[in-house]
């Protein structure tokens, strides 16, 4: 008989697994620990209908209002002037769509810049099919609109001016108080979605001339389901939400009140940590940028180098194809996205990319890397070693290698 092994069996090695590691914050956050907590602990009690006369909806009603004081100190606002939503892209059709009928004796004409959000862009496209017109300003390579343009662009008729505070794509912050201060002089309503920047840069509805603006909850490490559009007092806009007259009869629908809590208490944080959390953030944004500019050859950032958000880096990369990148990037353990996650499933160029300049096959190599709370310098650095293999590689394989 064969005698037995009575040896130990080596267990057999897994392959290691790679880090998890997040980096797609402009696409959307996790809701932050302490706001989770607070949020969950009104669910049990805070349950009623905001609009209820009996006690149980009263005390929905009192954390409802106080949860739009503390949003509305985020851009020095009246409370009053704030309109819960339940995410950007309805504020967005809100502000264009209520504004532009609500106000048709005026005029049709709206002015929108080439970059906006989909929802935005999508808006006016809607709007232009009603009757109304839409001027589509340009921007330069960086992606910065001209407030000259604006000017010479606004006319008489000019219900509406709306361009974004800063950018999801490559992250470029407007000059809104220049633009804010053209449209108040020449009598038209100006907007500006924030979604990006709400939270991340001071802002100031009264210095910077804004009349309507778009803020989200699910960008500031709140819960999804909830989001906002400031209105200032005296600007004349319709619902597009008819029912029972919640939100002063703005948006009718049953209030989400845990959901806009936890919207607020978000808030409250990104107010008191704004200062020291957006130079931790450009640090490391600046190190990720320069260490990918200066070890992947042929690689150009998109967006402007210092008027940029805290945490965006967009890089271009030739002879390379961004849905190999995020596959391959996803591979190594690292989250990014190839311009909005919005948009991710089409497979058109990109229009913020476009508009600043790129072909289409340029805009289809971008890369957007989006750094949060959670971010640490050892992630920045692990992107960092990985990348240019991943880059290196596809490269080797792709059709549209360079010829020399």
């Amino acid at each position: 008989m064969p005698k037995k092994n009575n040896a130990p069996r080596k267990k057999k090695q897994l392959p290691k697994q790679p880090p998890r590691i997040y980096m797609d914050y402009g696409a959307a956050t996790p809701v932050d620990p302490r706001v989770a907590k607070l949020a969950a602990g009104i669910l049990p009690e805070i349950f009623a209908n905001s609009m209820s006369f009996h006690s149980f909806g009263q005390d929905a009603r009192a954390v409802l209002e106080e949860s739009r004081q503390d949003v509305a100190s985020v851009i020095g606002a009246p409370a009053k002037e704030i309109i819960f939503t339940g995410s950007a892209t309805e504020s967005n059709n809100l502000a264009l769509k209520g504004v532009m009928f609500a106000n048709r004796q005026k005029g049709k004409h709206l002015i929108i810049s080439p970059i906006e959000h989909a929802c935005v862009m999508e808006s006016a496209a809607w709007l232009e099919k009603q009757g109304f017109e839409v001027t589509r300003l340009k921007v330069d390579k960086y992606g910065l609109v001209n407030p000259d343009d604006v000017a010479a662009a606004i006319r008489s008729d000019t219900v509406l001016v709306s361009v974004m505070h800063a950018n999801n794509e490559i992250g470029t912050i407007e000059p809104i108080a220049e633009i804010g201060k053209i449209c108040r002089d020449k009598g038209a309503y100006f907007h500006t979605d924030a979604a990006q920047s709400f939270g991340k840069i001071e802002i100031d509805v009264s210095k910077m001339n804004i009349d309507l603006l778009t803020a989200s909850s699910q960008k500031i490490y709140g819960p999804k389901g909830a989001a906002c559009l400031f209105v200032r007092q005296g600007v004349k806009i319709e619902p597009i939400l008819h029912g029972g007259g919640q939100e002063s009869g703005m948006r009718s629908s049953t209030v989400n009140v845990p959901a806009i809590y936890g919207f607020a208490q978000a808030a409250l944080i990104a107010k008191k940590e704004m200062a020291k959390e957006s130079a931790r953030q450009i640090k490391l944004r600046d190190k990720l940028i320069a260490g990918i500019l200066k070890n992947i050859p042929r690689s150009h950032l998109n967006g402007h180098s210092a008027k940029r958000l805290p945490g965006n880096a967009n890089i271009w990369f030739e002879f390379v194809e961004g849905e190999s990148m995020i596959i391959q990037l996803d591979i190594n353990g690292i989250a990014a996205s190839t311009g909005s996650a919005c948009s991710s499933a089409k497979l058109t160029a990109s229009h913020v990319l476009t508009a600043i300049g790129l072909k289409p096959q340029e805009a289809h190599g971008s890369l957007r890397l989006s750094i949060g709370r959670q971010t640490k310098d050892s992630d920045v650095n692990y992107v960092l070693k990985t990348l240019p293999k991943i880059i290196t590689r596809l490269r080797e394989i792709s059709p549209f290698k360079a010829n020399d």
